[in-house]
């Protein structure tokens, strides 16, 4: 990966990489509690400890995926935090179709996917005041576990086998923040719903089974907050607070 054409590109981000680390998390972690700027992005050729949703490993091959993380200094009130995932979904899935002409979906609360197959995943942490965002987005792998719980895809895998250069995407994918920060802080909290509800096919009327339970409903949107609301087979309506859905058969 050539590091010094990303700063090049990128002169506003103070990019810290390293060829393996455990995770990228933990040393943005590290480095929002030390003061570091918005922007601040930690880059791994691997992890040795990818960390996903709910603790789950994130796999993360060297050389075969972008493995980042960025400090957002983004203000959000408490109960807004599941905006942060929301605006970072919508910028890996722009950076993703902007450089590979790939159209993608998004599934709430952090899924990037090609068809139903996932080739992203966000992974947000809130520390102080500050926002880390883990991101994975799988660029040039050709083949994947049976048993994920979500079947996977990658950059590659939907270009005809066609191997991708990673410099370029991890351009936009900043490129992209960029654009999405700026939307939230000149038009809210409410100009990411209305982004993610014309970006994402599960946002609404989509049959989903809920992760956590088992049970089975349609979507009906997004509350002022960013969570899912889901409305039950007995006419209720619920708000999704944590864990996830899929597809209902």
């Amino acid at each position: 990966m050539d590091i010094e054409k990303i700063r090049a590109a990128r002169p506003a981000n103070p990019i810290h990489y390293f060829e393996s680390i455990g995770s990228t998390m933990t040393e943005a972690a590290s480095l929002a509690e030390a003061g570091s700027p918005h922007g601040t992005v930690v880059l791994a050729g691997e992890q040795s400890a990818g960390v996903g949703r709910l603790g789950r490993t994130w796999l993360s091959p060297a050389g075969s995926g972008i493995y980042c993380s960025i400090l957002l200094r983004l203000k959000l009130a408490p109960a807004a935090t599941p905006i942060a995932s929301l605006l970072v979904g919508l910028a890996a899935a722009d950076a993703i179709q902007k450089t590979t002409n790939l159209l993608c979906d998004l599934r709430w609360p952090n899924d990037v996917l090609i068809g139903e197959r996932k080739v992203a995943g966000i992974l947000t942490q809130l520390i102080n005041d500050s926002v880390i965002a883990g991101i994975g987005i799988n660029v040039n792998q050709l083949s994947f576990p049976p048993d994920l719980r979500t079947p996977a895809t990658s950059v590659r895998m939907e270009s005809n086998g066609r191997e991708q250069k990673r410099e370029p995407l991890i351009i936009q994918l900043l490129e992209s923040l960029d654009l999405f920060c700026e939307k939230l802080w000149n038009e809210g909290v409410k100009g990411i719903l209305l982004a993610f509800s014309a970006a994402s096919s599960y946002a609404r009327h989509r049959r989903v089974i809920v992760e956590e339970s088992g049970a089975r409903g349609t979507t009906a949107g997004l509350d002022e907050n960013g969570f899912l609301l889901i409305r039950s087979d007995d006419g209720q309506t619920h708000r999704l607070a944590s864990g996830g859905v899929r597809p209902a058969p």
